[in-house]
C-alpha cells in the first residue's frame, strides 16, 4: 500500500491520536465525527493493524496502539514536509523571475542603488540582472527585458524612451582650486580630456568636439587626453582629478548630488540619444515587463523634477 493514496485517512489517524477524540480531529479537519472514525477503520482494514483501544466504558477517549504510536512521530514529520512543499509551490507560482539585459555603467551609476524600490513595490518579482557588454540577442537568450541607449531602433524589439541625457564637464572639485582652477571653458587647456568611447561607433554621441564647438573654443586640441571604452571608468578617473570628462545627465547624477563630481561651466548639449527599455513584440502586454517599464519611466520622470 503507498502512502500517497491514503492520505485522508491517513490525516485523520494522525489528528485523531493527537487529538485522543474523532470528534475534536473532526473539528480540525471540517468534516464529521463519522466520516473521521469511517477513513480509521478503513485504514485499519487496509493495514491490518489495530490503530485505537476503544473504551467499552466511561469517556468516549481513543488510546492509541503501540504499533500506531511508534508511526506518528514519522507521520507529523511528513505531513509537515508536504505542508512546506506546497508553500515552495504557491510561492513560485506567485513570484516571477524577470532577466533584464543593462549596459554595466547605467547598472552602476543608475539602477542598482534604486532596485530596493522596485523590490518594495512588486515582491512577487525576483530581477535577474545582467550587466553583459555585448548586445544580447533576445531570439537565441533567456532574457525578458533590456535596457539599451540608442536611437530607439533595434531589429525585432519593441522599445520605449524612459530618459535622454544632456552632456556637460564633470571634474573632480579639487581642480576648482590652485593655480590653474577651472573658472572657464578656456582654462580645459590646462587639463587632460576624458574621452568616454563606449559609444565611437554612434555619430550621433556627443564628444568633446561637440562640447568645444559649442563653447566657441579651438576644436584643434579637442582629441587630446586619455580614451576609456567604458563610461562609470571615465567618471573615477575624473573623481581621482586625472582629468575633465564629459558628463552625462543620467550617469553623473549620483556623483554630483554627492559632490564626487561637480559641473565647472557648461554648455549643455542636448542629444538625440535616450535610454530605452526593450522586449519582443509579443511581450508588450506582459504584466510584469510593463510594471518594469512603468517604474522606469516613474523613476526617470521623479528625477527630472528634483
Amino acid at each position: 500500500m503507498r502512502a500517497p493514496d491514503h492520505l485522508n485517512a491517513l490525516r485523520a489517524f494522525e489528528a485523531a491520536a493527537r487529538h485522543q477524540s474523532f470528534a475534536l480531529a473532526a473539528q480540525e479537519l471540517n468534516v464529521t465525527p463519522a466520516a473521521v472514525g469511517q477513513l480509521v477503520r478503513r485504514l485499519e482494514e487496509n493495514l491490518g493493524v489495530e490503530l485505537f483501544h476503544r473504551a467499552q466504558s466511561g469517556p468516549a477517549r481513543l488510546v492509541v496502539t503501540e504499533a500506531a504510536k511508534a508511526a506518528i512521530p514519522d507521520l507529523q514529520t511528513g505531513f509537515a514536509c508536504l505542508s512546506a512543499a506546497m508553500d515552495r509551490l504557491r510561492s513560485a507560482r506567485k513570484r516571477r523571475i524577470l532577466s533584464v539585459t543593462v549596459p554595466s555603467a547605467f547598472a552602476d551609476k543608475w539602477l542598482l542603488h534604486r532596485l530596493d524600490g522596485f523590490n518594495r513595490q512588486h515582491s512577487d518579482c525576483e530581477l535577474l540582472i545582467d550587466t553583459s557588454t555585448a548586445l544580447v540577442d533576445f531570439a537565441s537568450q533567456p532574457v525578458d527585458v533590456g535596457i539599451r541607449y540608442g536611437a530607439g531602433m533595434w531589429s525585432g524589439l519593441v522599445a520605449f524612451p524612459f530618459a535622454r541625457d544632456a552632456f556637460f564637464p564633470v571634474c573632480s572639485p579639487a581642480l576648482l582650486e590652485g593655480p590653474n582652477a577651472l573658472r572657464t571653458p578656456a582654462d580645459l587647456r590646462h587639463h587632460p580630456l576624458i574621452h568616454d568611447t563606449s559609444m565611437a561607433s554612434t555619430a550621433a554621441f556627443r564628444t568633446w568636439r561637440d562640447w568645444q564647438l559649442a563653447a566657441g573654443l579651438d576644436v584643434s586640441e579637442s582629441e587630446r587626453g586619455l580614451r576609456i571604452n567604458d563610461s562609470a571608468a571615465a567618471y573615477r578617473m575624473a573623481m581621482a582629478g586625472h582629468g575633465v570628462a564629459l558628463g552625462r545627465t543620467t550617469l553623473a547624477e549620483q556623483d554630483l548630488k554627492d559632490r564626487r563630481l561637480v559641473r565647472p561651466f557648461g554648455p549643455v548639449l542636448d542629444c538625440v540619444l535616450a535610454y530605452y527599455v526593450v522586449c519582443r513584440p509579443q511581450d508588450v502586454q506582459d504584466r510584469t515587463i510593463n510594471a518594469f517599464r512603468d517604474w522606469l519611466i516613474g523613476e526617470a520622470m521623479s528625477e527630472a523634477k528634483v
